[in-house]
Parts: C-alpha cells; structure tokens; sequence
C-alpha cells in the first residue's frame, strides 16, 4: 500500500478529567521527524507519545499539537483557597479606606483572581490513558488519509509508466529503421570525403559511430527500471527513497538516449520521457 506523506487529523475528547484537543500534521520529509507541542503539565507524556508515533508513521515531518483544559470535576464544590480570599478581603478594606469613593468588590470579580481557585492535582496515569487513546485514532484517522493519497498518486504514477513503455516499445520498433537512415545519411558524407581518407581510418570511423550511436542498452535499461517501479509500487512498506532511486535511474537512461540520438524522433522521444519522469519525480517526493 502505498501511502503519501501529507495528511492532517484531528482528534477531540471531553471528560470529568476535562477537554483534550490533537492535531497531528505530516508533510514530506526524508525521515521522519517528530515535533510536539504538549501543555506544561502533561509534558512527561513525551516520550510515550513519541514512541507511538514512531511505531505507526515511517517517513515525513510530524508535528503533534495537544491542547488540555482541566475540568472542574462532576457534582464538587470549587476548590476555594479560602486563606488567599481574606489576605484580597483585607487588601480591598485597606484600598477603600484610602480611596474617596470605593467601589464595592463582587464575589464574582473575586472569582476571578488568581489563585483564588486552587488548582485540582492532576491523575497523570488516567491522562496518559485519555491522550493515548485520543494519539491513536488520530493516526487511524491519519494514515487513513496518507493512504487515500498514496492510491490517488500511484494511480498517476501507473498512468505515467504506460506512457513510458508505449515510448520505449516506439524507439525499439523504430531503431533499425534510424539505424538505417543514419548509416545512409553517414556513408553519403563520407562518400564525399572519401578521396581524403583511407580504407582503414574509413573502417574505424564507421565502427566508432556505430557503438557511439547503439541505445539498445540504453532502451533495455529503461524497460527494466519501469518494470521495477511497477513492482515497488506493489510493496505493502515505505518505498518512496527507493522509488526516488529509480527515478534518478530513468533520468539518467533518458539523457544517455538524448546524447545518443541518431534521428529527430528519437530526440523528441528522450525529451517526452524527461518530462514523465519529472512528472514522477515530483509526486514521488510526498511517498513514504
């Protein structure tokens, strides 16, 4: 199965323990980089995290985004920190009576002030639990997507393979028939010059053209690195560092057959297998 690199997922999860957000994002990458952003309290949950994700994800830049607000518990009372309520008591007393028209203090403005609620120990195992089940239908839901998008380019890369075989079987039919007309055009210039030179140099030359201008090796190879992106593209694993070889492979053979070409079509042939190949390329860069 092959699976792309980008994909987004988002997860979210509310209890009496209190409200959980995850986001996850991948991109291309060459390995696979995790970033994390947790909340201060929950930050000892890293590695474990990590762990996860590296067990589930091969290749890409991951970057994990969790957001958790404490809940204030089902059917308590607020926490008080009744001491810090009477120091703010004594604090607006001493401010009114140096103020010339005091405002009185609500209860609730009192409410708001820091460390007037005292903050609820935090059961981390029980979080751990909650975030670690939130992480992997996260990335259920994010390989999911990897895959929908891996199907969608191997589709394209199948579409560009073709087009490359039916090039590749074209310049194979056609080679002699180039061959033919170089060795006419080539024995026609030589027959002009052949005063100037002698039957031995004339062997040599002839000889020399001959294997500069041979692309069935060239063709050969060609065929054989599509049949193995075929057969890559098959690989139920991370493939897109091999797909990435071969892709560097092809474009070498397409140059070798431009730098040999004997004849217009043949150039032009090399030239649309150039631009397939970049084609691939690109989209071969966002596969795991």
């Amino acid at each position: 199965m092959i699976r792309s690199m980008t994909a987004f997922s988002r997860r979210e999860h509310s209890d009496a323990a209190g409200d959980f957000t995850l986001e996850i994002r991948s991109v291309n990458h060459r390995y696979l980089d995790i970033a994390l952003r947790l909340p201060e309290e929950l930050r000892s949950l890293e590695p474990t995290l990590r762990e996860r994700i590296a067990a589930r994800l091969g290749r890409g830049k991951v970057e994990v985004s969790l957001r958790f607000t404490p809940g204030e518990g089902e059917g308590e009372d607020l926490p008080l920190d009744d001491a810090r309520i009477r120091k703010i008591a004594h604090a607006t007393r001493h401010i009114d009576s140096i103020l010339y028209n005091p405002a009185p203090v609500s209860s609730l403005e009192v409410l708001r002030m820091p460390g007037v609620i005292r903050s609820q120990p935090l059961d981390l195992e029980q979080l751990g639990k909650v975030v670690g089940e939130l992480l992997e239908a996260a990335l259920d839901d994010l390989l999911a997507t990897r895959e929908r998008e891996g199907e969608r380019l191997a589709a394209m890369l199948r579409e560009r393979l073709a087009a490359m075989r039916e090039i590749v079987a074209n310049v194979q039919a056609q080679l002699p028939d180039y061959q033919r007309q170089w060795r006419e055009r080539l024995l026609a210039k030589l027959e002009e010059v052949k005063g100037e030179l002698d039957e031995n140099r004339l062997e040599q030359e002839m000889v020399y053209f001959a294997q500069k201008t041979d692309v069935a090796e060239e063709l050969d190879r060609l065929a054989l690195h599509i049949d193995e992106v075929e057969r890559v593209l098959q690989q139920d694993k991370p493939v897109g560092r091999r797909l990435d070889f071969l892709m560097q492979e092809l474009n070498r053979e397409a140059n070798t057959l431009s730098a040999k070409s004997i004849h217009a079509e043949m150039t032009q042939a090399a030239v649309d297998l150039k631009v397939l190949i970049e084609q691939m390329r690109e989209q071969v860069q966002n596969i795991e």
